[in-house]
C-alpha cells in the first residue's frame, strides 16, 4: 500500500439514509453493490416479461457484434468471465440456437437468424429504454465522471494502470493524483 500523505476520510458504517454530507465516509462495497444489485435485477425483471435472459442477450450482441462470425469457442471464452458460472454460455449458445435465433455455418462460426437479429433488436430497444429510465436526472459528464472514479477504484485494488491509459504510463496507486 503507498503512504497516505494526507489524512484518510473515516469509513462509516453503510447507511442508506446517509445525508449528502455524509457520502465521503460511506462504503463504495456496499454503495456500488447496491447499484449493481438494482439495475441488474431491473434489466433482468424487465427481460423475462418477454422471455429472454440477460446471457441471452449478452450472445446475441457478440454473435452481432464482430467484423467476422465468431466461434462458439470464442463466444463462451469471451463471455464466461460474465456469467454466473462456466458452463452458462454454452448452454446460452444452445438455447439459442434450439430457439432459432442462432445457427453455425459450414464453417462452425455462430451467425444470427433473422428471427435472432429482430429479437436482438427488440432487445437494444427494451436496454435503450431502460437505461433511459436509470439514467434519469444524470447527465453524460456524471455519468463519465461516476465510471471513471469506479475504474480507478479498480485500478487501484488491483495496482495497474487503468484501461485505456497509455503504454508507459504510471500504474495507478504508484503516483498520488490531484484532487
Amino acid at each position: 500500500m503507498r503512504p497516505l500523505t494526507e489524512p484518510a476520510t473515516d469509513q462509516a458504517p453503510a447507511d442508506p439514509a446517509a445525508t449528502d454530507d455524509m457520502l465521503a465516509t460511506q462504503p463504495i462495497g456496499y454503495w456500488s453493490g447496491l447499484a449493481h444489485t438494482a439495475v441488474t435485477r431491473q434489466l433482468r425483471d424487465a427481460m423475462a416479461r418477454i422471455d429472454v435472459t440477460q446471457p441471452q442477450y449478452w450472445v446475441l450482441n457478440r454473435v452481432n457484434g464482430g467484423p467476422a462470425a465468431p466461434s462458439r469457442e470464442e463466444v463462451v471464452t469471451q463471455l464466461t468471465p460474465l456469467a454466473d458460472g462456466p458452463h452458462e454460455i454454452a448452454r446460452v449458445i444452445d438455447q439459442l440456437i434450439h430457439r432459432g435465433w442462432l445457427r453455425t455455418d459450414a464453417g462452425q462460426r455462430l451467425q444470427l437468424t433473422d428471427a435472432g437479429e429482430a429479437a436482438r433488436v427488440r432487445l437494444r430497444e427494451l436496454v435503450t429504454e431502460l437505461r433511459g429510465m436509470v439514467h434519469e436526472g444524470i447527465s453524460d459528464e456524471e455519468y463519465v465522471a461516476a465510471l471513471k472514479v469506479l475504474r480507478r477504484m479498480v485500478a487501484n485494488v488491483e495496482g495497474g494502470r487503468p484501461p485505456n491509459a497509455a503504454p508507459g504510463a504510471v500504474p495507478l496507486g504508484h503516483a498520488r493524483l490531484p484532487g
